[in-house]
This record gives C-alpha cells, structure tokens and sequence, in this order.
C-alpha cells in the first residue's frame, strides 16, 4: 500500500511559477494551487496541507505585504500546526521577519531557487511530523497517567513506573525510590499516597539533607517543654503530624547514623520519643523514603545502616533519568510551553526546529526540573511566536566545552558520549559498543579511563 503525500499548497498570482513549482515538487508532495485569498482559504478549509508556500504580495495589493499577511493570519488561526513559508521580494526583508513574529515557519526571497525551497521544506515537514507526534502522545495519555501530580510520559521506561505505583500503592509497604536528583521522585511518593487508602490523610515530606543535623532529630520526633535551650513548648515532630497518613523521608541517605537507629526502632515497633521525653507515643504512618546516592555503597563505606536498608526497600521504585525516556523530553517540552504559555498569556505556537534539535541532543543533567525550568525562561523571554534555543539557553553545543583545555573538552564529551550510550542500553555494555562503533574491551579501557563504573553493565552484558 503506497505511503499518501504530504500536501503542500502553493499560493501565488504568477500562473507561470505556479506551474513550475508544482512539477517541481510533485514528486514528493501533493501540490495544491491557489491564487489569491479566497481560492487559498477555501483549498485549506477543503484539504488541510500541511505546508504552504505564500507569496506575501498578492491581490488586490500585490504592491505591498498587507494582503499576504491578512492570509497567513487567517491561516494559522485555522490550523495552528500549518507551516507557512513565505515568499518575499529581494528588498522586503523587513516583511518576512514581520511574517515569522506572526506564526510563519521561515522566508524565502525572490527569485525562487527550487532546490534550496526544496530543502526548506522539508524540514518544515520534519517539524511538523515531530509536532504532531508529540501531539498523538500527549493526547494517548489516559486518566491514569494525568492522576499521577503532574507526571508526563509515554516512554517505556516511565510506563513502567507508572505500573509500578499503581501496584505498589495498595500495599502498606515501605517503598524506596531511587533516581538522580530533578527525576520526580517526590511527585511519585506523592502519586502513591493518592492512590492509597491513607489518601484523604496527611502527606508529610521532609528532606533529610536539607536541615542541619541538630535540628533534624527534633523535626522528625519533636521535642518536650524544656528539652533543649529555646524548646519553650512542646512540639510534635514530622512523624506525629503524619498521623494516619504518609511519611516521605527524602534523601534518606542523608540521614545521620544515629537518626538511622532511632528511625530504625520507629520502624519496628511503631512507636516514637520525642527528644526529652519519656513516654512512648504510638504512631500509624506509612513510611516512602528516596535517595539520590547509592545506599548499597553507603552501606559498604559504614555511612548507612544495612538493617535500616532493608526495612525501607521492601519495595524499590527507580525513576529514570531524562537520556533513558525515549521520547519524553520532547512531549514534556511541549506540556511545559502550553502551560507556562497559558500562564503568561503569551501567545507561543512552539519550538523552532533549531530548538526542538536542542532540545534532543542535549544531555540533561538536572533531568526534568531541569526541562522545566529552561522551558519556563524560554517563555517569559521569548520575543517570536516560537521558542528558539537562545530562549531555552541552548544556544551552542560548546558552552559548556569553554574555559577547557582541548585534552578536557576531548574527555568530557567522550565521557558525555559514553554515559548516553549506555544509558541508551540500560548498562548493557554490548549494544553500547555496538552503537558507538567500537569494541567491547575499547570501550571498557575508555569506561576505566574516564571514571565511568561499571557497576550496572557487566550484569546487562551478561544478560543480553
């Protein structure tokens, strides 16, 4: 069955390059002819092409933009995801720029060079391919998924997660979810307690690393009148407040060794001392613990209690980082500008297809916040009616090389390669080299080189 043409409709008052530029392309796309802004409007409403080539000086004003600009208009209120192409004057710059700012994909001037048209539009097509498909996936996540606190994906990887949470949530288990800083781990906790029976209790989260030691004994058991200088009253802890509910103890490898034992006494007997206390207050919470580190290493190195490790991850949930989401940066990219545009009301159609390249060739080492964060900046500094990687801080693959040596610049992105193979392939040694194009031992020497373990692959490797 033969694949359709994507259509393309050419919008000139010269018959002469009409006809030229429609067998020129009629090889590729289905070509559709109009001649000014009726025949135009109506052949859109008719066959809905995804491109469109538009010489702004048209009928009744072939002297002046003012009409080829009132159609694009009209166009992109009809189909916000056309790409238009306009067709200018040598001189009239000035009116392409005005035609990008209103929504046009590019500009293209006078006279035309079919070949370089050519290649213009296809990656106008390559774009829009790109923008629907982020469309389909965004518009195939179901209620489940948008139950989750606002967590987005429809790779592999995080449907998985979103399985596991499902299962995991009807238990009173402990749960232990592992990931990189900025991968949503809270947003999973919390997607757990809501679907829990303790739903309609408290969700108490504390960051074990984020308050000086101390102070964290009193944060979490609370204090009695007295206990310490300044405990002027009485005041129950993060544990007391979490009462019937969920008790989230994020990056719990944090967590000083002496809070681990009292933690781990908690844990066991349900019961609680405030700091200065004596009497013994039963507690009925749900304990979700996170980490950003390797509690296994902890635990070789003394830092982190093996008994307390293992009454916390009964059950282990891993959030994957953004390089291992097949798809996903693009799909979040595109979630975060619709609601950070709706915010500002601001009136973005999308990415450049500059950007959207930025976009996936970056390595993303804050992860999702990260994406957000960018996408977010992008919107209240963008000045066009797309984000362009300078809006998104994007804007050169080589800042992050500047100040380097050419010997640590080398080793840095032969490192940044490495880690995204291999992230690829889920640690799997074999399909990372296949991929890089070198051999297993190489890239073993390159892995030892560059400080890369190999905790992960010589398992994968043996796996595959």
């Amino acid at each position: 069955m033969s694949q359709e043409k994507p259509k393309l409709l050419i919008v000139d008052d010269d018959e002469g390059l009409r006809t030229q530029m429609k067998w020129a392309f009629v090889s590729e796309f289905e070509v559709l002819l109009a001649e000014d802004r009726t025949s135009a409007l109506q052949t859109q409403r008719e066959h809905q092409p995804v491109l469109v080539t538009l010489d702004l000086g048209l009928p009744p004003s072939p002297n002046s933009a003012k009409e080829g600009m009132a159609i694009l208009a009209q166009m992109i209120e009809h189909d916000s995801s056309v790409k238009v192409v306009v067709i200018t004057g040598q001189d009239e710059k000035e009116h392409a720029l005005e035609a990008i700012a209103q929504g046009a994909y590019d500009f293209f001037s006078k006279p035309i060079r079919i070949e370089e048209l050519g290649g213009v539009l296809k990656r106008a097509l390559y774009l829009h391919g790109l923008e629907s498909e982020n469309r389909r996936l965004k518009d195939s996540l179901g209620e489940g998924e948008q139950s989750f606190q606002g967590m987005v994906g429809a790779s592999s990887q995080m449907q998985d997660v979103f399985a596991a949470i499902r299962k995991v949530a009807s238990s009173e288990a402990p749960v232990l979810i592992e990931g990189e800083s900025g991968t949503g781990k809270e947003l999973a906790a919390r997607a757990v307690h809501r679907l829990s029976r303790r739903s309609k209790k408290p969700f108490v989260a504390i960051n074990c690393g984020a308050i000086p030691e101390n102070l964290l004994e009193s944060e979490l058991f609370g204090h009695e009148k007295g206990a310490f200088t300044g405990a002027h009253a009485q005041r129950p802890g993060q544990i007391e407040t979490a009462q019937g509910g969920t008790l989230f103890l994020d990056e719990i490898g944090e967590l000083p060794l002496a809070l681990q034992v009292k933690l781990l006494r908690f844990l066991q007997e349900g019961t609680i001392q405030r700091v200065g206390g004596r009497k013994e207050i039963m507690v009925d919470v749900r304990v979700l613990a996170a980490t950003n580190v390797e509690l296994e290493r902890a635990m070789s190195e003394g830092r982190f209690r093996e008994d307390l490790y293992y009454r916390i991850a009964v059950v282990t949930v891993r959030m994957p980082n953004l390089q291992e989401r097949q798809g996903d940066v693009l799909l979040l990219a595109k979630v975060f500008l619709d609601r950070y545009a709706a915010d500002n009301r601001k009136k973005i159609t999308g990415f450049t297809a500059k950007a959207l390249q930025s976009l996936e060739t970056h390595a993303w080492p804050g992860n999702v916040r990260e994406i957000e964060n960018r996408v977010r900046r992008a919107v209240i500094m963008a000045e066009k009616s797309q984000i362009s990687p300078a809006d998104l801080g994007l804007a050169s693959g080589y800042e992050r090389y500047e100040g380097m040596s050419l010997r640590e610049a080398r080793e840095a992105l032969e490192r940044e390669l490495v880690e995204r193979a291999l992230a690829r392939n889920q640690g799997n040694v074999s399909r990372a080299s296949a991929e890089l194009e070198v051999s297993r031992p190489t890239l073993y020497e390159l892995m030892d080189k560059l400080g890369i373990e190999r905790k992960h692959s010589a398992k994968a490797s043996r796996n595959s």
